[in-house]
C-alpha cells in the first residue's frame, strides 16, 4: 500500500515491546510512548518542504534551508495526546488542535464530543492517535480535518491493524499512515491484537 509507512527501527521496536507488556506501569509506558513519538516525528516530517533563506553566520552571510511552514498537530483525545507530547519535543512551535472523539462500544462507531482547532486552509496537518483499530475515529477526524481545507494530512499512529489500515485508506486515499508497526487483526470488540491494550487507559493509569 503505497500510502502505509511501517517505521522499521530497532529502537522503536524494542521499545514498543516493552509498552506491549502487561507489567510495564503507567509510568513506564508514557516515557516509553513518548521516546518513540520522537522517532515517529522525525519519519513523518522527513519529506516537508524547504526553502532557502540567507543567514549571516558567525563568519559569514549564506544561504541554508528551513522549513517553508511549519505543520499542524491535531491530537485525537484522550490517547492522541501520549503521542503529541513528543511530536512537540521534535517541533516545539507548532500550532495544535485537539478532536475528542470516543467509541461507542456497540456500534464501534466514532462519537465526536470536542473539536478546537488553530487555522488549517493550506496547511500540512499531523493527526496524532496511538492506535489505529476499526478506522472510524480516524476518518471521523479527518472528516473534520478536511472540512477546514488543508493542503496535505498525515496520520501517525503508534500500532494499525490491517482493518483500520483499510478503512482508513478507503475513506482517505490521499492520507498517508506512518505507524511503527502492523498488528495481526481486531479482536470481536475491536482492539487491536497482539496489541497493547487500552492505550489511553495504559497512558493515564485507568485500567
Amino acid at each position: 500500500m503505497s500510502g502505509l509507512h511501517v517505521i522499521d527501527h530497532p529502537l522503536v521496536a524494542h521499545k514498543l515491546t516493552r509498552m506491549r507488556r502487561i507489567e510495564t506501569p503507567s509510568e513506564q509506558f508514557r516515557r516509553l510512548l513518548t521516546e518513540i513519538s520522537l522517532l515517529l516525528a522525525y519519519e513523518v516530517t522527513r519529506d516537508l518542504p524547504l526553502r532557502d533563506v540567507k543567514i549571516t553566520t558567525p563568519l559569514i552571510e549564506s544561504d541554508q534551508p528551513e522549513l517553508v511552514e511549519e505543520p499542524v498537530v491535531v491530537s485525537i483525545l484522550r490517547a492522541g495526546n501520549g503521542l503529541l507530547d513528543g511530536v512537540l519535543q521534535v517541533i516545539p512551535s507548532a500550532s495544535v488542535g485537539h478532536i475528542g472523539l470516543y467509541r461507542n462500544h456497540d456500534t464501534l462507531e466514532a462519537v465526536e464530543y470536542y473539536c478546537k482547532l488553530p487555522p488549517l486552509a493550506e496547511r500540512t496537518v499531523i493527526v496524532v492517535d496511538p492506535m489505529l483499530a476499526t478506522g472510524n475515529s480516524a476518518s471521523a477526524a479527518v472528516d473534520r480535518v478536511k472540512a477546514d481545507q488543508p493542503a496535505s494530512i498525515r496520520f501517525l499512529c503508534l500500532l494499525a491493524a490491517p482493518e483500520g489500515i483499510e478503512a482508513l485508506s478507503a475513506n482517505h486515499p490521499d492520507v498517508g499512515i506512518w505507524t511503527a508497526a502492523v498488528d495481526e487483526c481486531l479482536n470481536e470488540v475491536g482492539y487491536i491484537l497482539p496489541g497493547l491494550g487500552d492505550a489511553g487507559d495504559r497512558i493515564f493509569g485507568t485500567t
